[in-house]
């Protein structure tokens, strides 16, 4: 393999440890948001946590859009890696029925809950100031006394650390080549 290919991955490597150390300086404390699951019942943000003390929390667009839909589907695949190591779920401003429907659909295993008339979304900062959705993650900790805190986030997006496919693509000679995520193919 070419050298300057080894130390360029190197440096990528160490910014991302660099990256990780400064979002984790930036934890901010949450309410406990309710939410609704799938099956129509209200769930609180702490209750995502299980028995965990840590929580991923995706912030997915929801069934409109192809690239959260393509993330989803990855995570699913994943799900018992990250749930042996955290809690794990995905939340979108969809109706709950609606996600039922897509996640059965789609063969998802993850749980869903839906931010659909909350702040919460709002609070987490991924939503426009309009009160679209936008994609990414969210990690939470429940510190004794049952105080939730926000210590890290980031966006998601084409190119993104979060969806093996672009990494993946990007070995390919014309990279991404101008491909789009699509609900079926």
């Amino acid at each position: 393999m070419d050298k300057k290919i080894l130390k360029l991955e190197r440096a990528i490597a160490n910014q991302k440890k660099k990256l990780a150390r400064l979002r984790a300086k930036t934890a901010e404390e949450f309410a406990d948001y309710d939410l609704v699951s799938r099956g129509g019942r209200t769930v609180k943000l702490s209750q995502l946590f299980g028995k965990k003390k840590e929580l991923i929390l995706v912030h997915n667009m929801g069934t409109g859009c192809p690239y959260c839909t393509m993330w989803a589907d990855g995570f699913n695949g994943l799900l018992p890696h990250l749930e042996d190591r955290a809690a794990f779920a995905v939340e979108s401003p969809d109706r709950p029925a609606t996600q039922k429907e897509f996640a059965a659909r789609r063969k998802w295993n993850f749980t869903m809950v839906s931010s659909q008339g909350t702040g919460f979304r709002k609070k987490s900062g991924f939503q426009t100031r309009e009160g679209s959705p936008m994609p990414g993650v969210s990690v939470f900790v429940k510190k004794a006394g049952g105080r939730i805190f926000r210590v890290s986030s980031s966006y998601f997006g084409p190119g993104d650390n979060y969806c093996p496919t672009w990494d993946l693509f990007d070995l390919l000679p014309g990279g991404p080549g101008g491909w789009t995520a699509k609900f079926k193919y």
